[in-house]
């Protein structure tokens, strides 16, 4: 197929009903073109439509607007876009019904620590963890896309990262099944859970005792990224570190430290050879701001426990150091997530000043 005349092209862009057409240059408008062509084809990623959209805004040469269409769709796919056609993927699983068996147990993923332990999996909701999960250079079991998310960009973005059999689209009407388990039509990532490792027996770590609130949890564990303490040591009955619920709060910090489960702290203790810091108020506690908290050999371990009952007995006296956070006014303590990130935080200070 020849090119066709320029001015041919010009009178297919330049169409007296197109609203657009005395507001945006030639180049502008011949990109628009074919923009619309690959989006009507569903041929790549949003992202490419959109570079092909730049593309021709610069471009002052004569082209054919359909064969171009098609030859930098073949270019933008072999760049890295690759078509996630809604009607055409045949690779790509589809879910109807709300009794479908793999929707029953998605459910039951959300729903229990049970089945979570059991299965070694987990779920994620929502385009932004599913970005930084992706962005750590890992791959999930599955991504589950609500028919009403399909055609967003964003969703588009992230689903031309994935093989096609990781996707799978969920009809509306079997959205019932999971919509009271999820935050409304959201993605839902399945991933598998990474190894349980023994923890070490230096290094920096947050260390918690039978922390039971979700968000809790999920605060302290965003805190301790955001602060550079890469290791997190829970006892055996802190909340599932994996539930929805912690690791929305945790807004990703998951997938940016090392989590050790159902450790025996005492036993712990006992080999961990770093200092061994720990809230509490009683005679012996130091002042957070009096403390040297810059880098050592071995490391500090940050101690936080209960949000009634605060850290055991037993644990408090294996203390090396018991601090207290300086407060005004008559506040007596604050909530363990609110303390972890002051604490943190200020060791961060110091070894940056």
């Amino acid at each position: 197929m020849s090119p066709l005349p320029w001015e041919r092209v010009r009178e297919r862009v330049l169409r007296p009903t197109d609203p657009l057409s005395n507001s945006l240059p030639w180049g502008e408008r011949a990109g628009l073109l074919v923009h619309q062509k690959l989006l009507s084809q569903a041929r790549i990623s949003v992202k490419c439509f959109q570079a092909a959209r730049l593309f021709f805004g610069c471009l002052k040469t004569r082209f054919c607007g359909v064969r171009i269409a098609h030859q930098i769709a073949k270019l933008l796919k072999k760049w890295g876009g690759r078509p996630h056609n809604l009607h055409e993927n045949k690779n790509m699983k589809q879910i109807q019904s709300p009794q479908n068996e793999t929707l029953k147990s998605l459910a039951k993923l959300l729903d229990s620590a049970k089945e979570r332990r059991k299965h070694r999996l987990a779920v994620l909701e929502g385009t932004h963890l599913l970005e930084t999960f992706l962005q750590q250079n890992q791959q999930p079991e599955q991504v589950f896309v609500p028919e009403s998310r399909w055609h967003e960009s964003e969703t588009q973005n992230l689903l031309g990262r994935l093989p096609e059999h990781k996707i799978t689209l969920l009809a509306t009407s079997a959205l019932s099944k999971i919509n009271s388990l999820t935050h409304g039509e959201t993605l839902t990532t399945v991933f598998r859970l990474p190894e349980n490792p023994s923890p070490a027996h230096v290094g920096d770590c947050v260390v918690l005792e039978r922390v039971q609130d979700a968000g809790n949890l999920g605060t302290i564990l965003r805190s301790a990224a955001a602060a550079g303490v890469g290791r997190v040591i829970l006892s055996r009955d802190c909340v599932d570190v994996w539930s929805p619920k912690v690791l929305r709060a945790a807004m990703g910090a998951h997938f940016l430290l090392q989590i050790h489960e159902d450790v025996d702290l005492l036993a712990w203790r006992k080999t961990y050879r770093g200092r061994v810091l720990i809230t509490a108020l009683n005679a012996q506690s130091q002042s957070l701001y009096h403390l040297n908290l810059k880098e050592n050999e071995t490391g500090n371990a940050w101690i936080f426990g209960n949000e009634g009952a605060g850290v055991s007995p037993e644990l408090l006296a294996q203390a090396d150091v018991c601090v207290q956070i300086p407060m005004l006014g008559a506040t007596e303590s604050l909530n363990v997530a609110m303390a972890a990130s002051v604490c943190l935080f200020e060791q961060m200070r110091q070894r940056i000043a």
